[in-house]
């Protein structure tokens, strides 16, 4: 399919309303969900909604988090479309997004026994979401972001603590895929960098250019596993590109993916075969 900017901004605009009820609907829908903690004794377990108030619409976490994030990339990509759909998501969000509801989201991922819940995956979600609260001139995101500011602060700081003690990259086509986690982290590292703390932005940079700055000849044909929604390989060349300068890119693309530029390999062009899209794990190909 032809990539073209204003055609496909254009859908967007004309579809947004349906989009942003469609996420409304994950994020306040609690049944059914997939319960992810660790317990550590007998006796009643928490449901999710009281461990994640803020974000316990979807199947998961992470997903209500993207969800959240979806919504609000296109309230503010198209401000010009205020409906009824636009009203009832600012309101919702609004229902979800206070310092109540994020106080107990920090409080979950503060305890010791949850710190690597959701990494890096969901946590790359949530950065995603701040950076996007952060910078958008809007009054309602203004209180937003400042209500999901100190989790966006925690698990930055429990990324950047993190990333040193990581000795191998995950190159995966699922959740935990470590240059996907990075590359949704980076542009809210490169935030808090302009506002004078560059810990999460080195952290992220120096891990990369440990891991992957030596690759080459990535045995991308044989992607895509069974159950990936991610490519490995373009993963890490996105995040790469992000990291490296415009004259040290194409140079390290060339190593990694040589076959790139004539189609090769094939895999890496070819839609994936989805032969039961009821099947939660086979559907990630779509």
């Amino acid at each position: 399919m032809p990539f073209d900017r204003g055609e496909r901004l254009a859908l967007l605009n004309q579809r947004a309303d349906v989009y942003i009820e469609t996420a409304l609907d994950a994020i306040t829908r609690e049944f059914p969900y997939m319960p992810y903690l660790i317990v550590t004794g007998p006796g009643p377990i928490p449901t999710h909604r009281e461990l994640h108030p803020a974000f316990y619409g979807s199947f998961d976490w992470h997903s209500c988090v993207e969800m959240h994030w979806a919504i609000i990339r296109l309230l503010r990509r198209f401000p010009a479309s205020e409906s009824a759909t636009t009203s009832k998501a600012r309101t919702t969000l609004g229902d979800l997004l206070t310092e109540e509801h994020l106080a107990q989201e920090v409080a979950f991922f503060a305890n010791s026994n949850h710190r690597g819940l959701e990494r890096p995956y969901g946590w790359g979600w949530l950065l995603t979401l701040a950076h996007e609260l952060e910078t958008w001139d809007d009054p309602d995101s203004c209180r937003w972001a400042a209500a999901v500011a100190p989790l966006a602060d925690l698990l930055a700081a429990n990324i950047t603590a993190w990333l040193p003690k990581l000795t191998y990259a995950q190159r995966v086509g699922v959740h935990a895929n470590t240059a996907f986690g990075l590359s949704r982290c980076y542009d809210f590292a490169h935030l808090r960098a302009a506002q004078g703390d560059r810990a999460l932005l080195d952290a992220i940079e120096e891990a990369a250019t440990r891991w992957f700055s030596a690759d080459a000849d990535y045995p991308a044909h044989y992607e895509p596993s069974g159950a990936d929604f991610l490519s490995a390989a373009l993963s890490e060349a996105e995040l790469m590109m992000r990291i490296l300068d415009q004259e040290a890119f194409p140079g390290w693309l060339q190593r990694f993916l040589p076959g790139l530029s004539a189609g090769k390999p094939a895999t890496l062009f070819t839609p994936a075969t989805v032969s039961d899209p009821t099947d939660g794990q086979i559907a990630h190909l779509h």
